[in-house]
């Protein structure tokens, strides 16, 4: 889990401020990297100064990119701060959805979790199902249906002046298939875009069965940091969430972070 240049841009900060705020995390990363064999806790030391100089790049700097976020999420993962991590990578995610190296650290993060929350069986038999929209990334997608976006037209005219029988049979495929890969990319911006997600960043939190620590706790076991959720209700101090595995609970909004 390396370092990545960042684009500067859309400065709040002066460009002076942000390069200088840039080169002194990436040297401080460095330097973290090459002490974190002998001296684990300078090591650490050095990690999170590089976040501060990042995360300022960000809060102060305006700058929102794949590769800020990504070097976000790699300092954190180094100092064991799981929730952060995650929430980083996927915030990366947002402006670098199609990024192998990312999706690996994002998955290896995930794997470290001490809550592990099975997907439910309904969203398996989809991911089975719908393989394509799962398995090929965004911009495979997209590159599908300006094909099959393409070929439609192809045929639709070849079908005017051929008059064959098998154009109409192309044309109903190329038709389908453009749709298809259509509404795969609709939804998945939808997703990215529209949706409400955020990932637990306290080392643990009591979930509970309403907006308030007098009520009962949901589960037995407290929620841990880097589990992942989709807002369902947002309520002063507490959200509503829904877990992968399809239970609900209510927990504090002090407890999380929002991927946007």
């Amino acid at each position: 889990m390396g370092i990545c240049s960042v684009s500067l841009a859309a400065p709040g900060l002066n460009e002076t401020e942000m390069k200088s705020l840039l080169k002194e995390g990436g040297e401080l990363f460095r330097q973290a990297n090459e002490t974190v064999g002998k001296k684990p806790d300078v090591a650490k030391g050095l990690y999170r100064q590089a976040v501060m100089r990042f995360e300022r790049l960000a809060s102060e700097g305006g700058i929102h990119n794949g590769k800020l976020y990504y070097n976000i999420g790699n300092a954190y993962f180094r100092i064991e701060d799981l929730g952060r991590a995650i929430l980083n990578y996927r915030r990366a995610a947002l402006y670098s959805p199609d990024d192998p190296n990312l999706r690996q650290n994002l998955e290896y993060a995930r794997s470290k979790c001490q809550d592990k929350i099975e997907i439910r069986q309904k969203t398996k038999i989809l991911n089975t199902l719908f393989f394509w929209h799962y398995d090929l990334s965004l911009r495979t997608r997209s590159g599908l249906f300006a094909v099959f976006f393409v070929a439609l037209w192809t045929f639709a005219l070849l079908r005017i002046f051929l008059k064959r029988p098998w154009t109409g049979w192309m044309l109903g495929i190329s038709i389908f298939l453009a749709a298809l890969f259509l509404f795969s990319v609709a939804e998945e911006s939808w997703m990215i875009h529209g949706s409400k997600s955020g990932v637990v960043v306290s080392k643990d939190v009591v979930a509970r069965k309403g907006d308030s620590e007098t009520y009962e706790p949901s589960f037995i076991e407290s929620l841990h940091a880097g589990t992942e959720f989709d807002v369902v209700e947002q309520r002063p101090d507490w959200y509503r969430v829904e877990l992968a595995d399809g239970r609900s609970c209510w927990i504090p909004v002090k407890s999380v972070e929002l991927v946007r």
